[in-house]
């Protein structure tokens, strides 16, 4: 638990006027209370109010949980049984919240019929959103944050490091990605921070292909993207190495793509705006001839979410900062050749950046 970022939300409340905040999503739960899990179907989160102490509804299965995980103030729980929103009525009736003009909640994501259960509560009351608010705090990185990113982020090297390794003509994508999986769980990481991407050939040129039975052949490019979950926060790489000699249209790819990374990470510093990382990137890339095969933006931030604020898109006028960690990956693809993406994990420092993800960018023949 932070009380930190509890007294924040608090504040926040009390400046904004409203009768509290109830935060479920998976990432800000345990941003405030250090509680990392996913309860299904059922109701799991936290009630912030402006004044008195915040408290938490749970499924009684998962109280030992929460409070293994730090959380100290009370824990209203409850069995498959009951309806939890009655025990939230109970319990905010017993903090005094019992007419509210207005309440925040996490609107882009909470269900339905939920905000309706909660709206039902508090019949006039105005529901504002508090997903801008929590992203501001979470865009800039404690230094603890930061010391799990960077195991996260060298975790997510030794994945690459094991791929390369498993790489061989007539293996099948499924078979290497099942042998970074393996050893990363070997080493205690039980959840990837996405599915794991290993693409062959004409597949890499799918910036999202789905991993099969797709076998390696000589001359094929192959298309590494993966991360994990340490401790709750996420790691993602992209690296592209070839399997056998290239061509020289597969080679004249590869240094676009590089060149393009390596000039958006030499940008990253306090005051660039954010935009023009992903136009710097761009600009190289269209006037190698290719801007119509890069089709996304050129990443994202990284935290507790593998996709967090702030979106790196070229339209974002928002400034970096220090301690703001996210992804640079430009990319090239084109249908029956294949593509290439590089990625790394990024952190703004006081004079630059430092790229927490380390493992080599230069082109590699793999024999």
């Amino acid at each position: 638990m932070n009380e930190g970022r509890i007294q924040k939300v608090k504040d926040w409340l009390k400046e904004k006027g409203h009768a509290f905040a109830f935060i479920h999503t998976t990432a800000n739960v345990f941003y405030l209370s250090g509680l990392f899990t996913d309860p299904h179907e059922r109701v799991l989160g936290v009630f912030v109010l402006p004044e008195g102490e915040p408290f938490m509804i749970c499924p009684g299965m998962e109280r030992t949980q929460a409070k293994a995980a730090g959380w100290t103030y009370d824990i209203v729980g409850y069995s498959d049984s009951e309806d939890p929103w009655d025990k939230v009525q109970e319990k905010l009736d017993m903090q005094g919240v019992v007419i509210a003009s207005s309440f925040a909640v996490e609107k882009e994501s909470l269900p339905y019929a939920r905000g309706e259960k909660l709206q039902h509560m508090f019949h006039d009351a105005n529901i504002v959103a508090a997903e801008e608010y929590l992203n501001e705090l979470r865009l800039i990185k404690e230094e603890s944050e930061l010391e799990t990113l960077k195991e996260a982020a060298k975790l997510a090297d030794y994945g690459v490091e094991v791929g390369v390794a498993a790489l061989h003509e007539g293996v099948t994508e499924m078979e290497v990605l099942a042998k970074i999986e393996y050893e990363l769980k070997k080493k205690g990481i039980s959840q990837m921070s996405f599915s794991t991407m290993v693409l062959f050939g004409e597949k890499a040129g799918q910036p999202h292909g789905k991993p099969g039975l797709r076998k390696l052949q000589h001359g094929d490019l192959v298309l590494f993207d993966l991360g994990v979950v340490l401790d709750g926060y996420c790691s993602d790489i992209t690296r592209t190495v070839a399997f056998g000699d290239l061509d020289e249209k597969r080679r004249e790819i590869y240094e676009t793509v590089l060149q393009a990374q390596l000039k958006a990470l030499e940008a990253s510093k306090p005051g660039t705006r954010i935009g023009d990382l992903d136009v710097i990137a761009r600009n190289h890339i269209t006037e190698a001839g290719y801007g119509d095969y890069f089709p996304h933006r050129i990443g994202h931030g990284l935290g507790i979410d593998v996709h967090e604020f702030p979106s790196m898109s070229d339209n974002n006028d928002g400034v970096l900062r220090e301690g703001m960690t996210y992804t640079i990956e430009p990319g090239i693809y084109i249908d029956d050749l294949g593509g290439v993406r590089i990625e790394d994990d990024v952190v703004v420092t006081a004079d630059g950046y430092e790229t927490l993800t380390k493992y080599p960018k230069n082109l590699q023949i793999i024999k």
